[in-house]
C-alpha cells in the first residue's frame, strides 16, 4: 500500500517537473538554418513536410521565391479585400459588389484578375544573382528603395515581408 502511494506521490510531482527543450534539428535541414525568415532560432529551418531535407540550395530558393511570390499576393488580396468592403471602388464601379460576392458574380470580374496576375507573371523576373524574391531585374521599380539603408535593414524588411506574407 506505502509503495503504491509513493508510486502515484512520485508520477504527480513529475508532471510538474520541466520539460526538456532542445533544438530539433538535423544535419539535413541545419544547412538552412540560418536563412532568413527561420521560424525561431530554437526551432530553425521548419519543414515538417522534407521538401528541403536533402540540402539543395536551389530548390530552397525556388520554394522561397514561390513562397514570397504567393505571399505578396496574400497581402494585396487582404488588402484589396479590406480596402473594397469598407467602400471604396474605382470610378465607374461604384455599383459593384464586394468580397467574394465579386469574383463569384460572373466571369467579367475575374477577367481582369487573371490578365493583372498574368501580366505580372511574365513581366517580373528575378534577379540573376540575388535573393530569392529579388524582382529588380524589370524595368518597374520594386524593391525597398530607400528604405534600406544598410544590410541590417535589407534583412530586417525581407523577415518583414516574409512573416508578414505568411500572416496574410
Amino acid at each position: 500500500m506505502k509503495t503504491a502511494i509513493l508510486t502515484t506521490l512520485v508520477a504527480g510531482a513529475a508532471a510538474f517537473a520541466p520539460a526538456q527543450t532542445g533544438k530539433a534539428s538535423t544535419a539535413l535541414n541545419a544547412a538552412f538554418d540560418s536563412e532568413i525568415g527561420a521560424a525561431s532560432a530554437e526551432l530553425g529551418c521548419w519543414d515538417p513536410l522534407g521538401f528541403v531535407t536533402n540540402g539543395d540550395q536551389s530548390r530552397f530558393d525556388r520554394l522561397r521565391s514561390v513562397e514570397l511570390k504567393h505571399g505578396r499576393v496574400a497581402m494585396l488580396a487582404t488588402w484589396g479585400y479590406a480596402t473594397t468592403w469598407s467602400g471604396a471602388r474605382f470610378p465607374g464601379c461604384e455599383d459593384q459588389v464586394a468580397g467574394h460576392q465579386a469574383v463569384f458574380s460572373g466571369p467579367e470580374f475575374l477577367v481582369p484578375v487573371l490578365l493583372t496576375a498574368g501580366f505580372l507573371e511574365i513581366t517580373w523576373k528575378q534577379k540573376e544573382g540575388s535573393f530569392p524574391g529579388d524582382f529588380s531585374a524589370t524595368s518597374f521599380p520594386v524593391g525597398f528603395g530607400p528604405y534600406a539603408r544598410n544590410e541590417q535593414d535589407m534583412i530586417d524588411l525581407r523577415t518583414r515581408e516574409l512573416n508578414n506574407g505568411r500572416a496574410a
